[in-house]
């Protein structure tokens, strides 16, 4: 005995109704190759729909497109084929189709010093699209580090200086005298503050670029900002990062024109943008910097 066919309503068509700009799915659970391994991320798919007479989109075709994302490496051709392939099963009803994928990218860092090393973990989101048959994306990560700052170095040297003459005085000292004193908290009166801050990036890549620049990126702002949050330590890592805190002060001003220049320097960003946060320590609020470079100039989001 032979069944009706199932009611497919999202195909029903209205005589009249109005375009829109952007539907489909969020927060899609899903696997995908990232250097060679398989990831949890999180999808957001969707499409336009431009035809006036269509009651909605097929959401179930975009679901299983998507399952292409864990039978390859992720590259741009691939995101650019999944999107062509939104277009394709809706043919007539779409003009413009839209991949977010969102995961935590793993690196094992090394100790400043020691032989240690650990696991790091960046919130990274990657941005697809094809709209008026222009292919984009864009890469976004968000990188934490320390930052101290220059004014309250600064003050904290001018109480150390003004400890050092009420203890010895004007003339001559025993250097051995001094650097004894220098080690003991009585010497060492104030110190700056500091706080964890963190670098969002988001960068948009060459049209053809082969690859997701995803740990160049990383690996570009964090040797540009010289603060990088560690992993495992030892004290030896610990002394080392208190140094590289003391030779990188920097204001967010500082540290957002630090990213800029390293990312303007990369061959393959067509545009970005930098927002740096800096949670502060002395204030109930946060220091904020951002910098852009060609992102309004091309960008069509």
């Amino acid at each position: 005995m032979s069944h009706p066919p199932l009611p497919d309503v999202a195909a029903q068509h209205l005589n009249s109704t109005t375009p829109l700009d952007w539907v489909g799915m969020c927060g899609i659970a899903m696997p995908m190759q990232i250097g060679g391994r398989l990831v949890a991320a999180t999808a957001d798919a969707g499409v336009n729909l431009v035809d006036g007479n269509s009651r909605g989109i097929h959401m179930s075709r975009l679901y299983l497109a998507l399952e292409n994302l864990e039978q390859e490496p992720l590259r741009p051709l691939l995101l650019r084929r999944l999107l062509a392939s939104f277009l394709n099963s809706h043919d007539g009803q779409s003009s413009a189709a839209y991949v977010r994928l969102s995961y935590q990218h793993l690196l094992k860092r090394p100790a400043l010093v020691s032989p240690l090393a650990g696991w790091k973990s960046y919130d990274v989101e990657i941005h697809a699209r094809i709209e008026h048959e222009m292919f984009h994306v864009e890469l976004s990560v968000s990188i934490p580090y320390s930052s101290t700052c220059p004014c309250s170095a600064a003050l904290a040297r001018q109480l150390i200086q003004r400890q050092f003459q009420a203890r010895f005085g004007i003339g001559n000292v025993d250097s051995d005298e001094v650097v004894a004193w220098l080690g003991t908290s009585e010497g060492i009166v104030a110190t700056p503050h500091s706080q964890r801050s963190m670098a969002k990036i988001s960068v948009r890549l060459e049209d053809n670029h082969p690859d997701l620049p995803i740990t160049e990126v990383i690996d570009k702002a964090e040797q540009a900002l010289g603060t990088a949050v560690q992993t495992a330590v030892k004290r030896a890592d610990e002394q080392a990062f208190a140094l590289a805190n003391g030779q990188n002060l920097m204001f967010c001003e500082d540290a957002a024109r630090r990213v800029y220049g390293a990312l303007r320097a990369v061959e393959w960003s067509k545009a970005f943008k930098v927002r740096v946060e800096h949670a502060e320590s002395l204030h109930a609020h946060d220091a904020v910097a951002t910098a852009q470079w060609q992102w309004n100039i091309t960008s069509e989001a």
